[in-house]
């Protein structure tokens, strides 16, 4: 099991040719992670493999935002979006996330694979982390997980709505 850890607010970056690549089941638990994921993160491949992905998690990251993509997941599209993980030692990083579902022969999901990319910093700083710390807020008032996850969802929905948009088109037009 993977320790937890406190963020430190170092934040570490991956060079623009660097593409992280994990792999997980239908469960999120995490099968494969290339070399470069490795690195940024910090964790060794028998580590990971078989933890859930959200192991890494920064708290700063809403849960609705997770909600977001694996209800986009469950209708069986792909997802993008923008994500803050922590890393062994609890420095994080940002990465432009494109998550598909891994099909077996018949097309049925077998699990995902995600890969990641060198993130808009203007995007980040003018957009998403006001947007992520509004979601926080929100979701940090109830103590019921289930409820903080409702309330940043109406949230998101509620900027969505406003801007006449889904959430895949917004992240793709930030």
């Amino acid at each position: 099991m993977i320790k937890k850890v406190s963020p430190t607010g170092i934040e570490r970056r991956f060079g623009d040719t660097e593409i992280l690549v994990s792999r997980t089941d239908k469960q999120g638990h995490i099968t494969y992670c290339n070399e470069f994921f490795r690195d940024i993160t910090g964790y060794k491949n028998k580590a990971l493999l078989g933890q859930p992905h959200n192991c890494m998690r920064h708290p700063n990251m809403p849960r609705s935002i997770f909600k977001a993509l694996w209800d986009g997941l469950a209708a069986k599209e792909d997802v993008f979006g923008y994500v803050q993980n922590l890393t062994t030692n609890g420095d994080y990083y940002w990465s432009f996330i494109h998550i598909a579902p891994s099909r077996d022969e018949e097309g049925n999901v077998k699990g995902y694979e995600a890969t990641r990319r060198v993130p808009n910093r203007m995007a980040i700083s003018d957009t998403i982390e006001p947007l992520y710390k509004e979601l926080c807020d929100i979701e940090n008032k109830f103590k019921d997980k289930e409820k903080s996850v409702a309330a940043g969802s109406r949230r998101l929905a509620s900027l969505l709505e406003e801007k006449s948009t889904s959430y895949r088109n917004f992240v793709l037009s930030v």
